[in-house]
């Protein structure tokens, strides 16, 4: 059986009594009142909105002396069990990064901004996918201010490899994996920090993965309109991903168990394969079936913010979202 805890003491103090008093009174005023919350029983209260009379009928120049309340025996209160009392969820944002120095050190710096004013409790995973620019050094002086682990190491490994990296080292790092969630977005500024409420809102209230859908605009980069077309058109030819319009962005949110499930169901052999829009696509195929509930939700990236170009290559990329579309890989694991 679990310990069991009782809960505090009763509070000294009383919100509100009637009081009660002798000689005859004017019907026309009751001597009835509302006590101010004190720190303790016979402690005197200020009057509140009229000259209080005490029990030999004089006045106390506004004042009333609370009576003493008998005590209570603590063992007749109620108890608690400790496994009954209620868990603070964690999120886990998980980054793949690869040459993204100029960016990945503001971007987790906004993070840090949104849960200031968003309080939840989150830790940053940070892959850093075998940089051979200054990420590393971008990353390091965050990790004093910051709840950040960065993984990774020298080789370049690509995306779907980090992808299954961040997952599996969250899959081991939670203790309540139907309680906590992981959010993947980019480190190049494409998702915004700003959107993460909008995902966990969805989250808190019930749904087990949150994929966020990416609106088009004259901002949007002519390769990623071009894939945005070539993919729409493959899955409209191919199996698309029910109740999801935009099954190729990274900005989701998914209940670990869900990941978890997922990992079981595929062993050794990576969690998500192809790269880029490909990666993403396989994971959302991994974990939809499991899901009870989806949702999505319309965003806006921000493709003006970034300090590099692209990397979508319409035609590569293309013929990598054909392929993980013929992948056997689209059979649904069972939970």
């Amino acid at each position: 059986m679990a310990p069991r805890m009782k809960s505090n003491d009763l509070l000294q103090s009383s919100n509100c009594s009637r009081a009660r008093f002798k000689g005859s009174l004017s019907p026309a005023s009751p001597i009835s009142m509302t006590c101010q919350p004190v720190a303790g029983y016979g402690q005197h209260v200020p009057a509140v909105g009229r000259t209080l009379i005490t029990s030999s009928g004089t006045t106390t120049n506004g004042w009333l002396r609370v009576p003493t309340v008998p005590t209570f025996d603590k063992s007749d209160l109620p108890t608690l069990p400790v496994g009954d009392l209620p868990r603070i969820l964690v999120l886990y944002i998980c980054i793949p990064a690869y040459n993204e120095a100029q960016t990945v050190g503001v971007l987790l710096w906004r993070i840090r901004k949104v849960f200031q004013e968003y309080s939840r409790e989150y830790e940053i995973l940070v892959y850093n996918d075998g940089s051979t620019d200054s990420t590393d050094e971008a990353l390091r002086p965050y990790g004093e201010v910051l709840p950040l682990t960065v993984l990774g190491g020298s080789e370049h490994l690509g995306y779907a490899r980090a992808l299954d990296a961040l997952c599996r080292a969250v899959s081991a790092r939670t203790r309540y994996p139907r309680r906590d969630a992981l959010i993947t977005l980019q480190a190049d500024f494409t998702d915004q920090p700003e959107h993460l409420p909008e995902l966990i809102k969805r989250f808190e209230g019930g749904a087990d993965l949150v994929v966020a859908e990416r609106t088009v605009s004259p901002t949007t980069p002519a390769p990623v309109r071009r894939l945005r077309w070539i993919g729409s058109w493959l899955m409209r030819a191919g199996a698309p991903v029910p109740g999801v319009a935009d099954p190729f962005a990274s900005l989701r949110l998914y209940r670990i168990s869900l990941i978890r499930d997922a990992l079981k169901a595929s062993g050794d052999a990576p969690l998500a394969r192809g790269d880029g829009w490909a990666a993403n696509l396989d994971l959302l195929r991994r974990t939809a079936p499991l899901a009870r509930r989806l949702e999505t939700v319309t965003l806006d990236p921000r493709y003006d913010v970034r300090a590099r170009e692209s990397r979508v290559r319409p035609w590569s990329d293309g013929l990598a979202l054909f392929r993980s579309g013929r992948s056997p890989r689209d059979r649904r694991p069972t939970a």
